[in-house]
C-alpha cells in the first residue's frame, strides 16, 4: 500500500495550462495582442530605468525605487507572459513539474516584491511632503540602498514557505490547469488529499502581507492628502494631488485585483473571472504602470528626451 501510495504521489511530472481554448485563428490573434503587450511593457519600464539611471537629476530616492520598480515589473511579466506566448503557438500547452513550481515561485515572489516597493514609494512621499525639513536626514543614502535591497528580496524570501508547502501535497492526476499561469489556486484544487492546513497558511499569508501592505499605503497617503490640504501655494497642492492620484491608481489596481483572487484561495470564482482578474495584475498593470506613474511626470519625460534625444 505505501509502495502504491507513493507512485501515485510522484506520477505527475508535468501539468496542461489550458491558457485561453479557442480556434488556432484566434489563438494567433491573442499571440499578436499579448506580444504587442509584452513589447510595449518591456519598452516603457526600459526607458524609464534608463532614464534614471543616465540622468543625474533623477537621482534621487523617489526616482531610484521607480526605476527599481520598473526593472521589478519587467521581471514580473516575463515570468509568465512567454510562456503563455509559447502556449499560443503550441499544440501540447504542457509545463514540467518543476518549472510549474518554479514560474509559481518567481511570480509570486516578485508580484510580493510590488506591494513593498508601493509600500516603499508611499512611505517615501509621506517623509517628502509631511517633513520636508527632515527628509534629507531620515532618507540618507544607507536608508534608501537599504529599502531597495528590502524591496527585491521579501517576497523571494517569504513565498519559499507557500511554495515548498504546496510542491509537498500529493498530485496523483489529473493534471489539467484551466488557467494560463501556474496559480496556486487551480493547482492545490489538483492535489489528491485536500489540505486544509496548507490551504489555510496560504490564505494567511495571503491576507497579512496584503492587507497589511495596503493598509499601510493608505494611511500613509491619508497622511500626505492632510498634509497637502494644509498647503498654501495652489501650485503645490496640484502638484502634490497629481503625484497621489497616480500612485493611488496604481495601487487600487494592483491591490484590488489580487485581492479578489488569493485572499480567499477556497472561495468558488468562476473560471473566466478567474482569467480575466489575473490578466489585469499580470500584463494590464505591467504595461500601464509605465504611463501611470512616470511618463506623466514632467522631469521624467525631460530626462527621456536628454537619454534619448543624445
Amino acid at each position: 500500500m505505501n509502495v502504491s501510495k507513493k507512485e501515485n504521489t510522484n506520477s505527475i511530472t508535468h501539468f496542461i495550462l489550458l491558457g485561453f481554448p479557442s480556434s488556432p485563428e484566434r489563438q494567433l490573434l491573442y499571440f499578436g495582442l499579448f506580444s504587442v503587450a509584452y513589447t510595449l511593457t518591456l519598452m516603457g519600464n526600459t526607458a524609464i530605468a534608463c532614464a534614471v539611471w543616465g540622468d543625474q537629476r533623477l537621482h534621487t530616492p523617489m526616482y531610484i525605487f521607480l526605476g527599481n520598480f520598473s526593472l521589478l515589473e519587467m521581471c514580473y511579466i516575463t515570468t509568465t507572459v512567454p510562456n503563455l506566448l509559447a502556449n499560443f503557438l503550441s499544440t501540447t500547452k504542457s509545463i514540467s513539474f518543476v518549472s510549474c513550481f518554479a514560474q509559481f515561485y518567481f511570480f509570486f515572489s516578485f508580484g510580493c516584491d510590488e506591494g513593498f516597493y508601493l509600500s516603499i514609494l508611499a512611505f517615501d512621499r509621506y517623509l517628502a511632503i509631511c517633513h520636508p525639513l527632515h527628509y534629507p536626514r531620515i532618507m540618507t543614502r544607507q536608508l534608501c540602498t537599504g529599502l531597495v535591497v528590502l524591496g527585491w528580496s521579501c517576497g523571494l524570501v517569504l513565498f519559499i514557505t507557500p511554495v515548498v508547502f504546496i510542491s509537498q501535497l500529493p498530485y496523483c492526476g489529473p493534471n489539467i490547469i484551466n488557467h494560463f499561469i501556474c496559480d496556486p489556486v487551480p493547482i492545490m484544487m489538483l492535489s489528491c488529499s485536500k489540505d486544509t492546513t496548507t490551504q489555510f497558511i496560504y490564505s494567511t499569508f495571503n491576507a497579512i502581507f496584503m492587507i497589511g501592505t495596503f493598509l499601510f499605503i493608505l494611511c500613509s497617503y491619508a497622511l500626505v492628502i492632510l498634509a497637502v490640504v494644509q498647503m498654501p501655494s495652489a501650485t503645490s497642492k496640484s502638484k502634490a494631488f497629481s503625484t497621489c492620484a497616480s500612485h493611488l491608481i496604481v495601487v487600487f489596481l494592483f491591490f484590488g485585483s489580487v485581492t479578489v483572487m488569493y485572499v480567499s484561495p477556497g472561495s468558488t470564482h468562476p473560471v473566466e473571472v478567474q482569467k480575466i482578474v489575473a490578466l489585469l495584475y499580470s500584463v494590464v498593470t505591467p504595461l500601464l504602470n509605465p504611463l501611470i506613474y512616470s511618463l506623466r511626470n514632467k522631469e521624467m519625460k525631460a530626462a527621456l528626451r536628454n537619454v534619448f534625444g543624445n
